[in-house]
C-alpha cells in the first residue's frame, strides 16, 4: 500500500547520525574505489583556484573536496530519488543554517512539537546542529557515506549548494520531490563568506573575494548563474522549486514559515494556527537562540565538529542584513550591484 502523504508528515524527516558513534560499520562508499583514479582524472583537469581550495566543474566554481560527491551523485551512485524528498538548496552564507533548522522543523512538527519538545528539551534542534539535522549531499557522497542517505526514511530532507545546472535528473525532475532555494544580496553573501573563509585562511584579504566574484570565480561563482538557475526552474515549475529570500524571510519569517509547509504539502491547520506553531517554530529556530545553544557555542579543543573542519559557532555570525556596508566601499558596492543588475537583466529578478 503506498504510504500517504499524511503518513509521510506524521513521520517527519530525521537527523543523519554524521558524527554519533554508531552510524559507521556498514557504509557501502558512494564512490567506488575502481573509479576513484578516474575521479582524480577529472578533478586534476579542471581550472583550480588552489589558494581557496576551488576547482569549476561543468562551469560552476565549486569545493575541491565535494567534486567526488557531485559526480558519485550525478551519476547514481548510491542515490534514488523518492517521493516525499525535499532539498534545500542556496550558494553558501545565504541563511542556509537558519533554513535547515525552519524546514526540519516545520516538517517534523508532528513528531516533534516545537513548543512541547522545548519545554522537555527534547527536540533534536536543541541538541544538533542544523546542519547534523539536514545532510550536505556532496560533502555526505564525497566521504563515501552516501548509503547513510538511502537509509534514511521517507520524507528525506537534503541539502546542497549545487548550480540547477549540475543538479543530477534525480533530483531537479523528481516528479514527487520539492527543491526550496534561498539566496540573500551577494554583497551580504560576500561578507558573510570571507568571515567564514578566515577560520581557516586568516589571511584572506577581503579584496580577492571581491575580485573573484566579480569576475565569477568564487565559491559557488558565478553568482549570478546559481542565482539565475534556480529562479528560473521556479518560473518554469512553481509546484517543485520555491523561490526564497533571505531578506524577506527575515522581515516575516512567520509568513516564510507558512510559505514553506504549504509548499512541501504540510499546511499548517487551523488548530495549529491558533496555536501559535508557526510562531513556535520560528522561535525555536531564532538566530540568538541557537547561537546560544550548548552545541553551537565555542567548544574544547576535544570536541567532535561538524565534518571536522569548521566549528559550529562559526555558522552564527550576525543574522542580518546590510551588513556590507561596514565592509565595502561605495564604488565596490555599485560595481558589484552593476554586474548583478546587467547578468539578471530581462529575468524579473534584481537586488537593487
Amino acid at each position: 500500500m503506498a504510504t500517504t502523504t499524511d503518513q509521510l508528515a506524521a513521520m517527519g524527516p530525521v537527523p543523519l547520525p554524521f558524527n554519533s558513534d554508531n552510524a559507521g560499520g556498514d557504509d557501502v562508499p558512494a564512490v567506488d574505489p575502481g573509479l576513484l583514479e578516474e575521479y582524480e582524472s577529472i578533478i586534476s583537469s579542471l581550472p583550480s583556484n588552489p589558494k581557496q581550495r576551488l576547482r569549476c566543474y561543468q562551469g560552476a566554481w565549486v569545493q575541491s573536496s565535494w567534486v567526488p560527491g557531485i559526480i558519485a551523485i550525478q551519476r547514481g551512485r548510491g542515490f534514488a530519488p523518492r517521493r516525499g524528498d525535499v532539498v534545500l538548496a542556496s550558494p553558501p552564507k545565504c541563511g542556509t543554517t537558519w533554513l535547515k533548522a525552519l524546514a526540519f522543523a516545520t516538517m517534523a512538527r508532528r513528531a516533534h512539537p516545537p513548543a512541547a519538545d522545548e519545554r522537555r528539551r527534547r527536540h533534536p534542534l536543541l541538541r544538533l546542529n542544523p546542519h547534523d539535522c539536514v545532510p550536505f549531499m556532496e560533502k555526505l557522497f564525497a566521504a563515501g557515506l552516501g548509503s547513510r542517505m538511502d537509509a534514511l526514511p521517507s520524507p528525506r530532507l537534503m541539502a546542497t549548494h549545487m548550480h540547477h545546472s549540475i543538479l543530477p535528473a534525480s533530483i531537479a525532475g523528481n516528479p514527487g520531490g520539492k527543491i526550496i532555494y534561498i539566496c540573500r544580496d551577494p554583497k551580504d553573501m560576500l561578507v558573510s563568506m570571507w568571515h567564514f573563509a578566515r577560520r581557516i585562511l586568516p589571511e584572506l584579504p577581503f579584496a580577492d573575494v571581491f575580485e573573484l566574484a566579480c569576475e565569477g570565480r568564487c565559491l559557488s561563482g558565478p553568482i549570478w548563474d546559481h542565482i539565475l538557475g534556480y529562479w528560473n526552474a521556479s518560473k518554469a515549475s512553481p509546484e517543485t522549486v520555491l523561490f526564497l529570500r533571505y531578506e524577506e524571510m527575515l522581515r516575516d519569517p512567520i509568513d516564510g514559515v507558512r510559505r514553506l509547509a504549504r509548499f512541501v504539502g504540510q499546511p499548517f491547520s487551523a488548530a495549529e494556527e491558533d496555536a501559535g506553531v508557526a510562531e513556535d517554530i520560528v522561535g525555536l529556530c531564532s538566530f540568538d537562540k541557537m547561537r546560544n545553544l550548548e552545541v553551537n557555542v565555542p567548544p574544547p579543543p576535544a570536541a567532535v565538529q561538524y565534518g571536522g573542519r569548521f566549528a559550529n559557532d562559526s555558522f552564527f555570525r550576525r543574522g542580518v542584513a546590510g551588513d556590507w556596508v561596514n565592509h565595502m566601499t561605495p564604488e565596490m558596492a555599485a560595481r558589484l550591484d552593476a554586474i548583478m543588475e546587467e547578468k539578471l537583466n530581462g529575468s524579473g529578478l534584481s537586488f537593487s
